[in-house]
């Protein structure tokens, strides 16, 4: 009997030992990204803190008349997801009832990503835990507060292990362009929307324009391996539209060039796969890179999480390091403002992945900042 349990036993922890080395070759690892920081331009006394917060921030949406919107980070488990700013206070947006475990029959579930459109309203896309529950788009009317659209995904858009990331509103309000990090299924792709039609295609997957490449984030000297064994290494999730809606940038987190291609191609369903491919363009060497925007010139700017810094990239694909400050920690989600403000979340997610929630509410204060790097911009976006 003995031999016979010390067998299983044995057996049980080759099992183990195998399953973890197998992650650890699917999921870990990684090289050090190169720095492509330097001398800021502006100094550490342009940059405004907005709020100070209990949990971290996640992504943002800035109104032209100022209103703020944004949401708590799903990896801090938040009982309050999505906020509006109102006299320095988060209150839940729309209401109470919709935050997660709410009484209303959409109430979110998991969300990370907000845009405002052009016709006053807020979009919001919900992962739903990567797919474990049913990932949708919401809009709401900032002013009602009323659900005015929503879309729920099939799984062949955003299955099991997808991750709803980041997302884009065109200027018609009509298209939208989201981003599948694909955290855990690792098959990224771009997802379009159609509003009219309400019909989703899921676009470029695993191109090598949305994967990831083998680099391992350091922030504030924390390596981002979970356990040792499971690198953080998202899919495409940096995505930004031109101010006039042409041209969709976009990049997996540690991927090295940041990418674009015309919203034309996109929006033509008649286009193959190898078609949309080759209409795909390298514009330059990126940072590592979490939430991005464009400015109404054409320039992108850019988070470097590993750097406390924000730059800016021109349509020549040259780099110019805007700020870069201690008080950052990691550069998320970015929306211009009324006056041309660059608001930008600091989800600061080395002290939040992997870690438990009294230690993530030891770690606050959180933050929202601000700052002008001096070109114009349309509010929202």
């Amino acid at each position: 009997m003995k031999k016979i349990l010390l067998t299983l036993a044995t057996s049980s922890l080759v099992l183990v030992a195998g399953l973890l080395l197998t992650i650890k070759l699917i999921y870990g690892g990684g090289e050090t990204f190169p720095d492509r920081s330097s001398t800021p331009t502006f100094g550490a006394q342009q940059l405004e803190v907005v709020t100070e917060l209990p949990m971290p921030p996640g992504n943002i949406a800035v109104t032209a008349q100022g209103r703020l919107f944004f949401t708590f980070h799903p990896e801090a488990k938040p009982d309050i997801n999505v906020v509006e700013l109102v006299g320095n206070v988060p209150r839940p947006f729309p209401s109470l009832e919709w935050q997660p475990g709410g009484s209303e029959p959409l109430a979110f579930q998991e969300i990370l990503s907000m845009r405002m459109d052009r016709q006053n309203r807020l979009w919001l896309l919900d992962n739903a835990v990567h797919g474990l529950g049913q990932p949708r788009l919401l809009a709401f009317d900032i002013d009602t507060k009323k659900l005015v659209h929503h879309f729920d995904f099939p799984s062949d858009i955003f299955g099991l292990g997808s991750h709803a990331n980041d997302f884009q509103v065109d200027p018609t309000g009509r298209y939208i362009y989201m981003a599948d990090a694909s955290i855990i299924a690792r098959t990224p792709a771009i997802v379009i929307y159609d509003t009219q039609t309400k019909q989703a295609r899921r676009l470029l997957e695993s191109h090598v324009s949305v994967m990831p490449e083998f680099f391992i984030p350091v922030v504030n000297e924390r390596a981002m391996e979970i356990f040792g064994i499971f690198t953080v290494s998202p899919g495409v999730d940096s995505i930004a539209l031109s101010r006039d809606g042409s041209q969709l940038f976009y990049a997996a987190v540690t991927a090295q060039k940041l990418y674009n291609i015309d919203t034309q191609s996109l929006n033509d369903a008649t286009l193959s796969e190898q078609e949309l491919a080759s209409r795909v363009n390298s514009l330059g060497e990126k940072t590592m890179s979490d939430g991005i925007s464009s400015d109404n010139a054409g320039n992108i700017y850019l988070s470097d999480l590993e750097h406390n810094a924000i730059l800016r990239m021109d349509s020549q694909g040259k780099l110019e390091t805007l700020i870069k400050d201690k008080r950052i920690h990691w550069p998320d989600g970015m929306s211009f403002g009324p006056d041309n403000w660059l608001y930008f979340t600091d989800s600061a997610l080395n002290n939040v992945i992997g870690k438990t929630p009294q230690y993530i509410l030891d770690h606050a204060p959180y933050h929202i900042f601000r700052f002008k790097p001096g070109m114009d911009a349309y509010a929202g976006q």
